[in-house]
Formats: C-alpha cells, structure tokens, sequence
C-alpha cells in the first residue's frame, strides 16, 4: 500500500508527526519496533519524573514540620513506586496510542528498514511513500572504560525498574539522567557517589546555578567528584564476602582512587540511532560532527526525506523534537514555518528543580557577545517564600547591550513550570522593558522575573 507519510520511530518525533499528519488528512504509516512513545514515555521523561515526585513527596513529608504540620512514621514502598510508575506509563501509552487512532494513523509493529526514499521493509511487506520522516531516536553511550564488560552496571532502564535499594550507589556521569538519579536514590536515603569528568556537573547548564545546586545536595550527603576520569571498573568482595560489589578506579588531580559501590549507574550521555534501519541507503549528507544535515524546514539532502528528533544529534531533548516534527509535517503539507533553536529550555528535575533557556554566560563568552547579568534570588517572589521553607535559589538573566533578553537561568521549584515564560522572551527577542510590560499573576514564582527587570 502507498502512504503519503512513512515515519520511522514512534518516539515524540514520531508519534507527534504521525497525529499532526494525520489530522491533517494525509494517509501515514507509522513503524516502531518497541513500545508507541519512545524512549522519553516508556523508559525516559515520564517514568523518572513519576519516581522524581514520589521522592519529593517522601522529602516533604519529612520535612513537615518546617511547614507546621506533624507527620509521624514517614515510610515508602519501592516496590509501589516502581508500579506506579508503571501504571503512569501504561497509561499514557494508550493514550497516544488512541491520538494516533483517531488521526487515521496506521501504526505498524515491527523493525523497518529503508530500501530507498520512496519504500520501507518491514517484516514480509514493503511500504511505499511519496515523503519518509527519520525519527529513531537515541540510544545509551556506553564508555570503553577498561573493565566494563566485565562488571554489572545499571543503564537508566535498569534504575528505573529495580525494587530493592542499594546501601551504596556509584553513578558515572553528572549530567541532567545522572543528577535526577542522584536526587531520587539520595532522598530514599541511598548514599551516593557522582564521579564527572568536567569542572562541574550538569554541563551546558548555567555554571553559577549548577555549582549551587551540587552544594545543596552535597549538604544532603551526595559525594561529588569533579575533573575525574574513571580508568578501570572491576568486582570486589563485600566486607563480610559474602557479595560482590563494584570498584571504580579514577584519576584526578589529586592522584589515583577508586570508590566502591553496591551498584553503578552508567549515565555519560546518549547517541543517536543510525544503525539497523537502512539509512546508508539514502546516502545522506552529515554534518562535521557526523550527524544528519537538515534545513530549516527538517528535510535532508535528499528530496522528501526528513530528519527528526535525536537523530539530528542537535537537542537530544523531547520537546525539541516535537517542535522539529510539526515542522517537518508543515513542510509536507506545504506550508511556510522554519525550526528556530533559539529557546530550547533545558530541565533538570531535582529537588529544587534547574533549568534554563537561550544562551549561558558560558556560551556568550565563547561567541565574544556582550551582555550583562542580572541576578535576584528567589526570596524576592513572595509565593516561593511561601512553598520553599529554608530552601535558597537564584534567577539569573542575561540581557544584550540594547537590554533584549539573550538566556534565563533558575534555580528552584517550579522551575520548569516558569521557564516557558522566559523562553517566549527569548524567542521574541524581546528587550526587558518590553518584557516587564506584562501582567503577571500575583502571587506567582514567575513574577520572579518581573522583579529581576
């Protein structure tokens, strides 16, 4: 059967471009091999933001007090958290299973692979389409670290489905899957060990933030160890012998060590997918880095074939992706739109939440723009007094010399929630008189920015 639209992956790209197809008349076929939703629903985003809530939950009902309110024998269930998660996952799987439905959408179960732009194999059949939209995702980068293939590690996956707590945790890794790791296992009272290789933790983040937020959970009992290069993994036997437990050899500038943990965590980073699908049949153009060259409008150097989502290697990041689809879509339908990456926000879910938007102070630097910061502490938002007892942050903007606002950065909950306001800012390239000419709600955290002006 001949489709208009062939989507490979059913992650966000995918799933997003399929419904936004499809609802707009045009016949789709979409292919995944494993779940509908990707990586981010079923193994990513969703289930670690539900285990990230019921650890915060856990916090602040041993911290009740500071909020005037007695709570006796706090407790949790792993086990219990661990299904919820699950029930969570399930159920906005068939959720966007039912979008895709409705949209017409003809979803086929199975590994595809690509014969050329215009037909795709999966099992026994071939598809043929007039457009094709790569959207494979990302995958988990495993280091060549000597040793690792000879020792147990965990992938995200593998945390997110263990129901027994380790009494120790050794997480390699301090970037955004490290940290929101670190703050769960942390809160249910795991003592934990990050070992990064850069100057601090959650790199591309705003430094001065990332740097506050690694003391108020160094404070917690989280051990960090930065500017550390791990050289060799290998099991060891417990103390009593009776179990094995794993030995981290590292270097820094202060020598040679080696931490040992009852588990590691994997967690340096993701690659794309671009193996296993046929995509060396499309003989594509790449980019110095190696990854797919896309215009504006997603499309690759070849006539009718997009690119979307991880694959591009550009923002390994759901909400980037989904942006990345609809225009793809619109381009296929024929309508004028173009990706911006201006305003990608970024998001760490700790507890207190990270994130920011447009450029850091690091990025102005390296590209020689001038800019000045302004900087307030949360204190000055009369609701985050309110809701975050004994707890600090900080809101740093970046404005240029004619005052346009060029990144926002924060630093405490609800971050990821106020981001977006900063991030329409940024994208609109308004000044910050223009911006403080809006009406926020009073009292919000997001008025936050509004005193910052």
């Amino acid at each position: 059967m001949k489709y208009q639209v062939a989507i490979i992956g059913g992650g966000p790209a995918g799933y997003t471009a399929a419904e936004t197809a499809g609802k707009a008349g045009l016949s789709v076929v979409l292919f995944e091999k494993r779940n509908l939703g990707g990586v981010c629903l079923n193994e990513g985003c969703i289930p670690t933001k539900t285990l990230l809530y019921s650890a915060k939950t856990y916090d602040n009902a041993c911290h009740a007090s500071k909020y005037a309110v007695s709570v006796s024998e706090v407790s949790f269930d792993l086990s219990k958290i661990i299904a919820r998660k699950q029930k969570v996952v399930r159920k906005l799987v068939l959720g966007v299973k039912g979008k895709l439905t409705a949209g017409n959408v003809t979803i086929v179960t199975g590994e595809a692979s690509v014969i050329d732009k215009n037909h795709v194999l999966c099992g026994d059949e071939t598809y043929e389409c007039d457009n094709l939209l790569l959207c494979t995702g990302s995958e988990t980068f495993i280091p060549p670290i000597p040793g690792v293939d000879t020792v147990p590690y965990w992938t995200h996956r593998d945390a997110l489905d263990n129901k027994e707590l380790p009494k120790s945790l050794a997480i390699i890794g301090g970037g955004v899957i490290g940290m929101e790791f670190a703050s769960f296992f942390n809160s249910l009272g795991v003592e934990v060990t990050v070992i990064e290789m850069l100057d601090e933790i959650l790199g591309g983040m705003d430094k001065e933030l990332s740097a506050m937020l690694r003391a108020e959970y160094a404070k917690r009992g989280i051990k960090f160890m930065l500017d550390t290069k791990v050289v060799a993994l290998s099991e060891v036997a417990s103390g009593n012998g009776d179990t094995q437990q794993i030995q981290v050899n590292y270097e820094n500038a202060e020598g040679a060590g080696c931490v040992i943990a009852e588990r590691l965590l994997m967690s340096v980073g993701r690659r794309p997918v671009t193996k296993g699908f046929g995509l060396e049949n499309l003989n594509l153009d790449k980019t110095a880095r190696g990854n797919i060259q896309v215009d504006g409008q997603m499309q690759t150097s070849v006539p009718g074939v997009y690119a979307c989502g991880d694959l591009t290697g550009f923002s390994l990041l759901a909400h980037t992706a989904v942006r990345e689809a609809e225009v793809a879509v619109h381009a296929v339908l024929g309508k004028k739109d173009c990706m911006s990456y201006r305003a990608i926000p970024g998001v760490v879910y700790t507890n207190p939440e990270i994130a920011g938007v447009g450029d850091t102070e690091e990025a102005l630097q390296r590209k020689g723009i001038p800019y000045r910061a302004v900087k307030l502490p949360m204190a000055y938002s009369g609701r985050f007094v309110a809701e975050n007892e004994g707890i600090n942050g900080m809101c740093k903007l970046l404005l240029a010399e004619d005052d346009t606002v060029l990144g926002a950065h924060v630093l405490g909950n609800p971050a990821s929630e106020i981001i977006t306001l900063a991030g329409m800012a940024v994208e609109l390239k308004l000044t910050a008189s223009e911006w403080k000419k809006m009406v926020f709600p009073h009292p919000t955290v997001g008025e936050i920015f509004k005193e910052a002006l």
